[in-house]
């Protein structure tokens, strides 16, 4: 059958590939376009597992609210640049959309799930790091639900590169916005050093109290003035940590804690994704990949 420029047009709006692979697609099919599609899609199943032992370390995370219920997400890429494609922005859209509604348990869970466009969300990072050419993962998502009386806040900073969400009681969006942002800037780890496990508590308690022994002025201090420096060290040591504890970032006079107790407000629970975090990225040299692929 005689493969017509406008048959090569359709296949690649439909699936996004090159030119040439969908003459090539259309040409083994016979020109069917439905078997060509797939053929394609082979074929790029094939592509995107060359590309599995890559470093996904860049990428862009999104939050979605709807009604009680929102969710982080963290999708990477290989490169920045790819991070902001519109297939790529598309993709990461269509993913935490399906995951907020369907709520899977785990990110193996998630890559089953079936999109709106029909495949599942496995198919169309797959489909989309065949047609982009670089290693695309879905890498971790957290849903939070509030109550009718609670507000979400959430704020994306540098287009997605870090992203925050929060639970705020009562329902005032503009402090939940506030504090969103605080999260964002600030990372803290914990609420209060009250959330905080007991063995980060523990352990700082025994590196200040080698502190002062190994000071000759604390050491000589009353046992009951040595606690009392004691507790204040490690609260302080411990207070970056501690949303509540941290200065407000809008006005440096202000502990956190004291902007909510001026709102009338309590943070219930709070999410930051800073994209690529704790993955070894790999060292680059440009000049000579450019050298390399000219030999």
């Amino acid at each position: 059958m005689a493969i017509t420029a406008s048959m090569v047009k359709d296949l690649r709006e439909k699936t996004g590939a090159g030119m040439m692979d969908c003459k090539k697609a259309l040409t083994e099919c016979d020109g069917d376009m439905a078997k060509a599609i797939d053929w394609l899609r082979e074929k790029g199943i094939a592509k995107a597992a060359k590309k599995a032992s890559r470093i996904a370390a860049e990428g862009l995370g999104k939050v979605v609210v709807d009604g009680n219920n929102a969710v982080l997400v963290e999708m990477n890429s290989e490169t920045d640049f790819v991070a902001k494609n519109e297939q790529f922005l598309a993709v990461l859209d269509t993913v935490a959309h399906t995951i907020l509604a369907a709520k899977p348990a785990n990110v193996e869970e998630a890559l089953t799930l079936t999109t709106a466009n029909g495949g599942t969300i496995n198919d169309l990072i797959v489909d989309a790091t065949a047609t982009i050419g670089e290693k695309i993962t879905l890498r971790r998502f957290e849903i939070l639900t509030k109550e009718d009386g609670d507000a979400f806040g959430s704020y994306a900073h540098m287009g997605g590169k870090i992203i925050a969400a929060v639970v705020v009681t009562p329902n005032k969006e503009g402090v939940a916005k506030n504090i969103a942002m605080q999260v964002a800037s600030m990372n803290p780890t914990y609420i209060s050093q009250d959330k905080m496990p007991s063995e980060i508590v523990d352990h700082e308690r025994k590196v200040q109290l080698e502190i002062m022994k190994n000071n000759p002025a604390d050491a000589a201090k009353p046992d009951a003035i040595k606690e009392k420096m004691l507790v204040g060290r490690v609260s302080k040591a411990l207070q970056d940590m501690c949303l509540l504890d941290q200065e407000y970032f809008l006005d440096s006079n202000l502990k956190v804690a004291k902007f909510l107790q001026q709102e009338g407000a309590s943070v219930k629970q709070f999410v930051r994704y800073a994209i690529g975090e704790g993955i070894e990225k790999r060292e680059e040299n440009f000049a000579e990949e450019v050298a390399n692929a000219f030999k």
